[in-house]
């Protein structure tokens, strides 16, 4: 087993679909891994979707309607079963192929984009799910070991002044526009990557929640290849 995993405080590692959605976030511990040493050719899979767009959703009957060999059908297989269990306990999974996400170019001094560490807000009380099977792995970061954007002060002076309204209301507009979701890594800070064939659950920003979210993001995508995602 990885020891990035089992040695760090920020993450739960267990070896069931079961445990995975049963053990409580607490303390600094806001990730779960359900490590997996996974079989069969996701390459052919990847190799076999069309790409239709930059993120494609990839339905389970275009799935089911690839040309596979063994190994490409043991894989498939794998996919098929996480989105039951996932379905079946209440989540709504997506299967992306993707090339790359859109970049946020608008603003010079801070990045929204889900490059960007982030943490997922959600009205009610869930939980994100996430598993790469093929291409670049996500990563996540200890909340102790990043600052958020606007509190940065160089950065917080430069929303000011892209703001136009009563001071009263600075909060409110950080938040509408997503600005208060994202994070800057402090120096020495260690981010982990969620490596493939795991499946991950990742606390998200919700009032009910017991532990502070995951701050998390997106990988920029190895040239020429595409990821194959589960995410809900």
């Amino acid at each position: 087993m990885d020891n990035r995993f089992s040695d760090n405080s920020q993450i739960a590692v267990v070896s069931t679909f079961s445990q995975l959605i049963g053990i409580n976030f607490q303390g600094d511990m806001n990730a779960v891994c359900w490590y997996r040493n996974l079989v069969g050719d996701f390459a052919e899979i990847v190799s076999k979707l069309q790409l239709k767009e930059d993120l494609t959703e990839v339905s389970m009957e275009d799935l089911y309607a690839l040309q596979l060999s063994e190994e490409g059908r043991m894989a498939r297989e794998i996919i098929l079963s996480d989105f039951r269990l996932l379905t079946d306990s209440g989540a709504s999974p997506a299967l992306n192929l993707l090339k790359s996400y859109q970049r946020d170019e608008e603003l010079d001094f801070i990045s929204t984009d889900v490059y960007s560490f982030h943490v997922d807000r959600s009205p009610i009380g869930t939980d994100t799910f996430l598993c790469t099977y093929h291409g670049a792995a996500s990563e996540i970061v200890a909340n102790h070991q990043v600052e958020q954007k606007i509190l940065i002060p160089e950065i917080r002076q430069k929303l000011k002044e892209l703001y136009d309204g009563a001071d009263a209301d600075f909060e409110a507009f950080l938040i509408e526009h997503y600005f208060d979701l994202h994070y800057q890594p402090k120096p020495g800070a260690r981010p982990v990557n969620l490596g493939l064939g795991h499946l991950w659950r990742l606390a998200v920003d919700h009032r009910e929640k017991q532990t502070l979210p995951c701050i998390h993001r997106a990988p920029i995508e190895k040239n020429g290849e595409y990821r194959l995602l589960l995410i809900c």
